[in-house]
């Protein structure tokens, strides 16, 4: 498993949450269940207040598999997928690079 961040960015007037049925879906979507089918574990989430961008932390198999997963959240805006290094990781090496 790599660690990856994940960021997603929506207009506000397309913004998802609006609509509770649609709302409903994308958490469903990022519910633990529903990551396992795709191999991918969670560590957190967070939506910038007023900003409308979406951060999620999490292990994956491959960058590949982030990308399969976030497909919902790609139809409604920008996704950008970062591989990812935990703090002790990057000390335990000696540095970011």
């Amino acid at each position: 498993m790599s660690l990856f961040v994940v960021r997603h960015q929506h207009a506000a007037e397309t913004c998802p949450a609006r609509d509770p049925r649609m709302g409903a879906m994308l958490l469903d979507h990022l519910s633990p269940a529903n990551a396992e089918r795709f191999g991918i574990r969670i560590h957190g989430d967070g939506v910038l207040d007023g900003q409308h961008t979406l951060y999620l932390i999490l292990d994956a198999p491959s960058e590949g598999r982030v990308n399969e997963f976030m497909q919902p959240f790609a139809q409604a805006g920008s996704l950008e997928v970062w591989p990812a290094s935990a703090c002790e990781t990057v000390v335990e090496r000696g540095g970011c690079g």
